[in-house]
């Protein structure tokens, strides 16, 4: 196994983490990472109340005694969801890591240390990898702009996102947005992170609970069948190319404004996509990682191979370049 200071802090196996997917975080998917040596992750707000998620959580349990994080992502809203009570949720349930995402962390941070909860925050920038380091989370995931859903407004991917994170970080820190096989682990860690975060690639496994249909078209797809929406609006998301998607794209770059979108982007419509398989029903979100996504393998198989390869490249590949290297100096010196 490859160890790191990411497994380390969080008593895991493998530094491969199940993103915190809204409709498909729940606890079958979760706890079929963790079982794995990876760190499921169960989304609170996909859950419909504060007492559903205690319910997930307990369903979790049931399933995995390792352990699973809980993603509670902050985004501000006319109609906010109860955060607090949500958030008063995942501790009584016993829970002891947290993704926070969206937002500033800060309201929620010493409710989850006060009761030994660690906490990774999502971040899409440096500065904000920076502050949320400054306010005391325990580790950072890094989101790069190959990312599904919102990779921020930077556009900065990660082949430079995570080395000039990795500059300004000393907490264990997580790569996101592009992952999906071994050489994307090893090439996380030779830029400085401590890991890697997965979604798209898990949605396309046997445990993942949305339809066969749509794991079989994020298998056809290429990195290129993705379109970011809501641009105009500084809210961009990265989500799968289909009719919906690309009638957005259209009228806001005409000019249209959110009211103009809002019936197309509806979360409901996106759920009827996970839950039914008509991948045209509404947007949902998947990264340009599709493009490396060439079958449906269980959980415990996808994280075995992974850090297999992984591990292969450094012994193999790498190693061998390097001993070739060092023989070619030495040829040279004589």
């Amino acid at each position: 196994m490859i160890r790191t200071r990411f497994t380390e802090t969080f008593g895991i196996e493998a530094p491969i983490v199940q993103g915190g997917m809204m409709f498909v975080g729940r606890a079958e998917l979760a706890a079929a990472v963790s079982e794995a040596g990876g760190l499921g992750t169960i989304t609170a707000l996909t859950q419909p109340t504060p007492q559903a998620l205690r319910e997930e959580i307990a369903r979790a349990r049931d399933l995995t005694d390792k352990p699973f994080a809980v993603n509670l992502t902050i985004l501000p809203s006319i109609t906010p969801p109860p955060y607090d009570e949500y958030r008063q949720a995942i501790l009584d349930s016993g829970v002891t890591i947290v993704e926070t995402a969206g937002s500033n962390p800060a309201p929620h941070l010493p409710a989850f240390h006060d009761n030994g909860i660690k906490v990774i925050h999502k971040c899409t920038s440096v500065r904000h990898a920076v502050k949320a380091q400054s306010l005391g989370v325990d580790a950072i995931s890094i989101d790069g702009f190959e990312c599904a859903g919102h990779p921020g407004e930077d556009d900065i991917p990660g082949l430079v996102l995570i080395p000039a994170a990795a500059r300004e970080i000393e907490i264990p820190m997580i790569a996101s947005g592009g992952f999906a096989d071994g050489r994307g682990l090893v090439a996380a860690l030779a830029l400085g992170a401590d890991g890697i975060n997965m979604g798209t690639r898990f949605v396309a496994t046997v445990e993942s609970p949305v339809h066969h249909a749509v794991k079989e078209h994020i298998v056809a797809s290429s990195e290129l069948d993705t379109e970011l929406i809501l641009r105009p609006l500084n809210n961009t998301s990265r989500v799968a190319s289909n009719s919906v998607s690309r009638e957005v794209v259209r009228i806001l770059d005409a000019g249209g404004e959110f009211a103009d979108v809002r019936d197309l982007v509806a979360g409901a419509r996106g759920r009827t996509v996970w839950e039914t398989g008509d991948v045209e029903a509404g947007i949902w979100t998947v990264g340009t990682t599709q493009g490396l996504v060439h079958d449906i393998p269980t959980a415990s198989a996808l994280v075995s191979r992974i850090v297999a390869e992984a591990e292969e490249l450094i012994r193999g590949r790498l190693a061998e370049t390097l001993v070739a290297d060092a023989s070619a100096l030495i040829e040279a010196a004589r």
